[in-house]
């Protein structure tokens, strides 16, 4: 497999897959650069060998049709600053050709949003799975997939996957576009290589006691995930709106708290198999309740099994976060998917909180820690306490595909 330190880029033009769909607030400014700056060794690596550079990416979901609020002309500016250097801007990602063959030694071109073209995600949008003409459809969007990846590849000499946050998704420009370039032609970026060797050192280089946190609002999202870790970890602290899906499955009152009622006995059959397997299955046993999902709510501690009527668990309250803590500051491998509480009002951050000081303690100790998903980097990046892990994983849905064991098709197509 070729590598980007071996590559001769001088004199040639590499297209890079980056992840550039970063949070904006409603003036279009970037409210946290983390994946900008996690693609510029890459990017900087090719300019400074003597190579151009063509940058393509996706922001948003705006399903095959142009839309101004996911432009990426709105990041043009951060990326030229970034990067230190005038970045060109091609408004229609499709017919850049012109753009990029007139690129000289050092010079940059981000394409317009790849999701402009439905080819992208290679999934028909204007009609149903349900109607019977689907699979047709299907079929000739695969076909358009291929040719709209075929023209993206025309314009460089050279293509390089430095996306890891879309790895899971056998897009164009993620997985299609590399059958366009020889073995010799198309590498794993910095970042990317980053990410392999972090999910190697979670899932092959096990140092115990390991503890996984596992957060956010649905057990049915995280279920792949849960069960695989179940044959790796020690500790396994499941929260955030979780928390209330297991306490009404055990025979608790949630109140007005997230909770789904339809996976009631897949909760109960996680928390079986935990005993089986000799885990320290941690949930939470109190929180912090409000009667409003506000930050300005009125709140008191309650246990988590019994939440009144009207109110709703935000956030993990004191006895959790104590153990949730005990569970962190000992092991030796720790990985942080998702939140304990609403931490974007910063009146429920407490459970969050607690889990990085905990974390960042035991990094401090020589534990390998491994944040990831974009909720506990926001997290991470609010407490400003990046430096305190081991490593922040810019992808969410490719870094828990890698960790359930699947093969992610935008690295497989460069490994082969």
């Amino acid at each position: 497999m070729q590598t980007i330190d071996n590559y001769k880029f001088a004199g040639k033009k590499a297209i890079v897959r980056v992840d550039f769909n970063v949070p904006l607030d409603e003036n279009g400014n970037i409210t946290d650069d983390t994946r900008i700056r996690g693609a510029l060794p890459t990017l900087k690596k090719v300019l400074n060998d003597g190579g151009s550079l063509i940058i393509m990416s996706h922001m948003g979901k705006p399903k095959g049709k142009v839309a101004a609020k996911y432009s990426l002309k709105q990041i043009l500016d951060a990326v030229s600053k970034t990067l230190g250097t005038t970045v060109k801007f091609a408004p229609d990602c499709a017919k850049a050709s012109q753009a990029a063959a007139e690129l000289k030694a050092g010079e940059v071109l981000l394409l317009e949003n790849l999701r402009f073209y439905a080819e992208e995600e290679g999934k028909p949008t204007d009609i149903e799975k349900e109607d019977p003409r689907y699979e047709e459809a299907k079929k000739a969007m695969k076909a358009s997939q291929k040719e709209f990846a075929k023209t993206l590849a025309s314009y460089a000499d050279c293509y390089i996957n430095d996306a890891f946050g879309t790895a899971h998704r056998k897009h164009a420009s993620t997985a299609v576009i590399a059958d366009f370039f020889g073995t010799d032609d198309k590498m794993l970026g910095y970042l990317m290589e980053k990410e392999v060797n972090a999910v190697d050192n979670i899932l092959s280089n096990i140092k115990r006691p390991f503890t996984a946190i596992m957060g956010g609002s649905k057990v049915s999202t995280k279920i792949g995930i849960i069960e695989n870790l179940m044959d790796k970890v020690d500790n396994l602290i499941l929260c955030g709106g979780m928390t209330y899906t297991f306490a009404k499955a055990l025979g608790g009152e949630v109140g007005n708290s997230i909770c789904e009622n339809d996976k009631l006995d897949l909760a109960l059959d996680i928390v079986k198999k935990a005993k089986e397997k000799g885990i320290n299955l941690v949930l939470g046993t109190d929180c912090v309740a409000a009667d409003s999902f506000s930050n300005d709510a009125n709140t008191k501690i309650v246990p988590s099994n019994a939440i009144p009527e009207g109110w709703e668990g935000l956030d993990a309250g004191p006895e959790t976060r104590k153990a949730f803590a005990d569970a962190i500051e000992d092991a030796k491998t720790i990985l942080w998917n998702g939140p304990a509480g609403v931490f974007e009002f910063d009146n429920f951050t407490g459970g969050s909180r607690a889990i990085a000081d905990a974390i960042a303690k035991a990094t401090a100790k020589g534990a390998f820690s491994l944040i990831g998903g974009g909720d506990s980097v926001a997290c991470i990046n609010k407490f400003g306490m990046a430096d305190q892990v081991s490593y922040i994983s810019t992808g969410g849905g490719a870094l828990l595909e890698a960790i359930e064991g699947k093969v992610l098709p935008g690295i497989a197509a460069i490994k082969g």
